[in-house]
């Protein structure tokens, strides 16, 4: 017997295929669903809302799931570490601020500290600036005071060769013999006294010091290489006067060129007089 209810094709070969017929309801059901919710999001939000605007939230939605089932924990839990790594990166900034400042000590007067001066001012504003920024500022920072640190420990280097050299120097100085050797070379390059005076001023200093700067007259409190009386006027070519035999040197040949003109002027007079 035939039903008098009228079918449409599709339900004709809905009847003649079920697996078909199933996989249209089904379809026809998504899209009712989707429908209905476009229409339930437009009455709440308002006409403004797109369903491209829809997918994106739900795009955000899933990566947010998706992080959270990778990782174990929830949303809320999620903000909360966010929270600490902005902390943590803060305090970090500060240490790196109290080092660089420390380090800004120790290099001033050795190198130009600008650039390093000028990223701990940047950092300094880490309690406002975006955690990206702080980040980048911070290793700059570490950058620069390394930078400085390294410029520092060459000009130490230069400084203690050139301290090694100037006490090396002064050392050959202070023995006769090194004393006689810039005595000769000054008397030529600032008097333009020859050999043979200097020959002159060697007997002289012999006479009176045997040439040694630590050379003191008992009775007269005459001092050092030229026996300068008081020793402190030697000052006036050195404040190292009194363990340069250099300095006493230098003192000594104004001296002689002041008083006598020349060494031999001045042995002349030793020698008729015994002084000087």
């Amino acid at each position: 017997m035939r039903n008098n209810t009228s079918a449409t094709p599709e339900t004709e070969l809905d009847s003649q295929h079920p697996r078909r017929g199933a996989r249209r309801r089904r379809t026809n059901r998504k899209r009712l669903i989707v429908a209905g919710a476009i229409a339930a999001t437009g009455l709440i939000v308002g006409t403004g809302f797109t369903v491209q605007s829809a997918i994106s939230t739900q795009a955000r939605i899933d990566a947010t799931t998706a992080l959270t089932e990778s990782t174990g924990v929830q949303h809320e839990q999620l903000g909360a570490y966010a929270t600490i790594a902005a902390e943590r990166t803060r305090a970090n900034a500060e240490d790196t601020i109290t080092a660089a400042n420390a380090t800004l000590a120790a290099v001033d007067g050795k190198v130009d500290a600008s650039n390093l001066a000028s990223s701990v001012a940047s950092l300094g504003e880490y309690k406002t600036l975006p955690i990206d920024e702080v980040v980048d500022l911070a290793a700059q920072t570490r950058a620069e005071a390394e930078k400085a640190r390294l410029a520092a420990a060459e000009y130490d280097r230069v400084q203690a060769e050139k301290a090694k050299a100037a006490a090396e120097a002064l050392a050959r100085a202070n023995t006769p013999e090194g004393a006689k050797a810039v005595a000769r070379d000054l008397a030529a390059s600032k008097y333009g006294w020859g050999e043979g005076e200097f020959q002159c001023l060697v007997s002289l200093w012999q006479k009176e010091s045997g040439w040694s700067y630590t050379a003191m007259n008992a009775s007269s409190g005459a001092t050092g290489i030229p026996q300068a009386l008081p020793g402190s006027k030697m000052a006036t070519a050195g404040a190292d006067w009194q363990t340069n035999a250099a300095t006493q040197i230098a003192w000594g040949l104004d001296y002689i060129q002041r008083g006598y003109g020349s060494p031999c002027g001045a042995w002349s007079h030793s020698q008729a007089v015994n002084w000087y």
